[in-house]
Parts: structure tokens; C-alpha cells; sequence
């Protein structure tokens, strides 16, 4: 059996999905804070338990019986460590016999602060005596999708990124990616770098918010300070609002960029283009 933490997420209803294409969903565990949430996944046949990462004793019955476990990251930035090594110790008592991990691209030397919590991480999974392979994923290209309204409104896009090229990919590519990994056998030890295929600044997704929209969209590059005070302003929370400035300035430096094509390998078609995710997001405005 396949376990999936987070399913109820954005990411991790796709990586269900996904696997639900290639096993029998009576095979899947959707393991989720919220099991009412899940309704509609154990109505496919999907087993839905509930495990919460901040609460280690729903983890056990959680994971019964899982031979793989995907641990999609938590949300929680600042509380990841300790979250993902529960689970991993929960994984371990299980007799999990391999663990993947959503970590972040290229995390063991990546600037991004994002990388501290990753790091943690995947020093417990090699302390830990699981078998584990690494997803290291790149950035969503719905995270800069989602400032493409505002973008709008006010005729600017802003960021703190300057020339720095964003290798992102849509979360349905790194979904079908984890699905991949989770069929394959023999993954113990490997590692990912999965990013899209295609490279692109601010200023160049700006440009292409500009075209198909047809309104005037230029991008405005701000210290990363002056960055997050912006996005606090926006109504951000603070720690949100720094993450995304101290991101903008990791990719700034390449935190951001790969071009190995690992990810569009592993999924068996080219990465979703970044156009592609603009439209989306503008056809839903």
C-alpha cells in the first residue's frame, strides 16, 4: 500500500489522482488532518485516516500496512523539522519500506531560507534507517500565477528576483512526478532535481502576462525588504510575506534554476510551459 500525507492539499489531490491511474485505490492511504475533507477520495475508495504532523499519536494507525509513504511537506514554515520527523519516526515504526520526500531543489546548497528546514529534514531521513529517495523539487509556477491579478490591477508586477532565471513547472508536473517515483522500485537512495524545462525572469513572465492579457504589466524589481514591506501591505502574514521576499532574493542568486530536465524525464513529456499556466490563471479571473 501507498500512503499520502497532506492529500487533501493542492498537491497532494494531485499526486492521488495521479496514482489513481496506475494502482487500485483500495491500495492508496490518503492520510489527512481533516478526514471529513477527504469525503469525495473515500468515495473512490481511497482509505482515508486521519494523521496530523503536530499530533505524533495519529501517525501509528496512520501508516499501518504502508510499504511507501510520500510526505509531502508541511506548510508550516518554522515547525517543519520537528513535523517531518515524527513522521519519519512514525514511518519507521511502521516498517515503512521506502519513504519519499517533497524537498526543494537543489536543497543542500540552495540560498533560499526555505532550504534550512529541507536540510533538517533529509539529515533525519538519513539518520533515520528508512529508505528514502528525495523529490527536490523546484518552484510551482502557480506561486508567481497567483500575483497575476494584482498584477493586473495595477499595471506592475513586482518582485525582488532581478535577472535571475526561475526554472518553475506546474504542480501538476511534480505531482505525476511523485506518482512515478512511488511505482518505481529500487528508489531507495536516489535523489531528483526536478524543475521545468524552460527558464525564465520576471520581467519575461511579466512580458507574457502583458501579451495575453493585452493590458500594460511591467515588471518592477524592489530590494527584498522594500519586497516584503509590499506584500505585508497586500495583507500578507509576515512570515509569508518574508519567505516569499527571502525566495525572491535566493532565486536572484540561481537558488531557483536547473536545467538537467529530470523532471520532464520522469514524467514522460515535456514540462507544463509557463504560458500554458498564465492562460489558466487568467481564464479564471
Amino acid at each position: 500500500m501507498i500512503a499520502v500525507t497532506g492529500a487533501t492539499g493542492q498537491l497532494g489531490r494531485l499526486v492521488i489522482a495521479a496514482l489513481l491511474k496506475k494502482v487500485p485505490a483500495n491500495q492508496i492511504i490518503a492520510a489527512v488532518r481533516s478526514p471529513e475533507k477527504a469525503k469525495d477520495l473515500a468515495d473512490l475508495g481511497v482509505q482515508v485516516r486521519q494523521a496530523d504532523y503536530s499530533q505524533p499519536e495519529t501517525l501509528d494507525s496512520a501508516f499501518k500496512d504502508a510499504e511507501k509513504l510520500l510526505l509531502i511537506s508541511s506548510s508550516e514554515v518554522g515547525q517543519r523539522e520537528a513535523q517531518h520527523k515524527a513522521v519519519i519516526a512514525a514511518a519507521k515504526r511502521a516498517g515503512v519500506k521506502l519513504l519519499a520526500y517533497t524537498s526543494l531543489l537543489h536543497a543542500d546548497k540552495s540560498p533560499l531560507g526555505l532550504g534550512t528546514e529541507h536540510r533538517a529534514t533529509e539529515k533525519a531521513l538519513s539518520e533515520s534507517g528508512v529508505p528514502f529517495v528525495l523529490l527536490r523539487n523546484g518552484w510551482y509556477t502557480e506561486n508567481y500565477a497567483a500575483s497575476i491579478a494584482p498584477a493586473l490591477a495595477h499595471n506592475a508586477f513586482i518582485g525582488s528576483v532581478g535577472e535571475g532565471r526561475i526554472s518553475s513547472a506546474a504542480r501538476q508536473d511534480y505531482a505525476e512526478a511523485a506518482a512515478a517515483v512511488l511505482v518505481l522500485d529500487n528508489q531507495g537512495g536516489k535523489i531528483y532535481e526536478l524543475a521545468g524545462d524552460d527558464a525564465y525572469t520576471l520581467a519575461e513572465f511579466s512580458a507574457e502576462i502583458a501579451r495575453q492579457s493585452g493590458k500594460k504589466v511591467d515588471y518592477v524589481n524592489l530590494p527584498e525588504a522594500e519586497f516584503a514591506k509590499a506584500l505585508l501591505g497586500a495583507g500578507l502574514p509576515e512570515g509569508l510575506a518574508n519567505m516569499l521576499a527571502d525566495s525572491d532574493a535566493g532565486a536572484e542568486k540561481g537558488g531557483l534554476f536547473d536545467d538537467s530536465h529530470t523532471l520532464s524525464k520522469l514524467i514522460g513529456r515535456p514540462t507544463t510551459p509557463v504560458k500554458d499556466v498564465i492562460a489558466a490563471t487568467l481564464k479564471s479571473l
